[in-house]
């Protein structure tokens, strides 16, 4: 028994030396043996305790040129972008159930102590999902924020145009940089280099990628958190979606998360927020939230540069030849009924007789007992 107990001391020992050198090689290890060693409490909960304390750095890209960005070793550009301090223009809008998962992904990070007096890990990594322009960037973005890390970007879309020879070698040092710090990484478009390996149109070097990125997938360490993003997840090796943890489709808005995300677009610029977010919900159905955030801002722009207010502009963002009848008919309602334009403008607008949109008008006055 005394024996096991020096061989204990030394082991743990040991773990303390190697968190301070290389924790990406001896974390998943660590993590197995506490798990597996639950009825020895002494054991696993000093294994725990130096896990939760290992070594931190309040600014991890600030440091020794022995821990410097990676860059290619041709052109000398750094292979990631990188934000210390992400910041976020406006608070994320998503469904509820992709907002459930990264809540749990964050909470996850934020209560890392009990999972691993519990004998778990939290999420190494996952996949997002979706088409442009629906806030799978932000969402990286707000989980670095709210984790208080730094968010570290790799375009792989633009390493593989560019450096296209080298891509394994760059991939390698981008991962094992990220593996070093305390950090989130996002591979963003990993469709790129994550393809179908039976895609006959695809070079070796391509499909080579794949492995090597498989086996960084198997071995992150459990101290950082991996995401990927694709807007065309049909693209991807059946063998790369069952590396990731967590797979969160984002979806284009539906209408109630669009007039969100309005609002909050419209605070402050116009008198009546929550009208206009109604309408133009309406009309700009189907759109992506970054097609919703153009618009608007082009037209604030228009307002601006021809001296007018933003309201006499937001009209013009219907686009008829978008819409069903039925939506044509139901934005063209709105718009009359609370009170934002004409009925002849509404007409103008969306193409709908006057007669029928005085009509509606009519039954939504009835069955709401208001006056005409």
């Amino acid at each position: 028994m005394e024996n096991y107990g020096k061989l204990r001391d030394n082991f743990v020992h040991l773990a303390r030396i190697a968190l301070s050198q290389r924790p990406q090689d001896v974390q998943a290890l660590l993590h197995r043996v506490a798990k597996q060693n639950l009825e020895d409490k002494e054991l696993s909960a000093g294994l725990i305790e130096l896990l939760r304390k290992q070594p931190t750095r309040s600014s991890p890209l600030r440091r020794s040129t022995e821990f410097a960005v990676p860059v290619d070793i041709d052109s000398r550009f750094q292979l990631l972008r990188t934000e210390e301090h992400p910041v976020l223009a406006h608070e994320p809008i998503y469904e509820e159930s992709a907002k459930q998962v990264l809540n749990r992904l964050v909470e996850e990070r934020k209560n890392v102590d009990r999972l691993l007096e519990a004998g778990l890990e939290p999420t190494r990594t996952a996949l997002f999902t979706g088409p442009p322009g629906v806030g799978k960037t932000m969402a990286a973005k707000w989980i670095a924020r709210e984790l208080g890390k730094p968010l570290l970007i790799l375009d792989l879309s633009a390493v593989m145009s560019s450096y296209l020879g080298r891509t394994g070698s760059n991939l390698r040092h981008v991962l094992d940089y990220a593996k070093s710090i305390d950090c989130i990484l996002l591979l963003d478009e990993v469709d790129a280099i994550a393809k179908r390996r039976d895609d006959t149109g695809e070079i070796g070097e391509l499909k080579r990628l794949v492995t090597v990125l498989l086996q960084q997938l198997d071995d992150w360490p459990t101290s950082g958190l991996l995401l990927a993003a694709t807007n065309h997840s049909d693209l991807l090796d059946p063998a790369v979606w069952r590396r990731f943890g967590e797979v969160i489709e984002f979806s284009l808005p539906e209408r109630g998360a669009a007039k969100a995300f309005l609002g909050e677009l419209l605070k402050g610029a116009v008198s009546e927020t929550s009208i206009w977010s109604e309408a133009l919900s309406i009309a700009m159905a189907g759109r992506s939230f970054n097609d919703i955030e153009r618009a608007i801002t082009n037209t604030r722009r228009m307002a601006a540069i021809n001296g007018g207010v933003l309201e006499d502009f937001l009209p013009f963002l219907v686009r008829a030849e978008h819409h069903s009848k039925q939506d044509l008919i139901e934005l063209a309602t709105t718009l009359v009924d609370s009170g934002l334009v004409s009925q002849r403008k509404a007409t103008e607008l969306t193409g709908i007789a006057r007669e029928t949109i005085r009509t509606r008008v009519g039954k939504n006055i009835k069955s709401s007992g208001r006056k005409e």
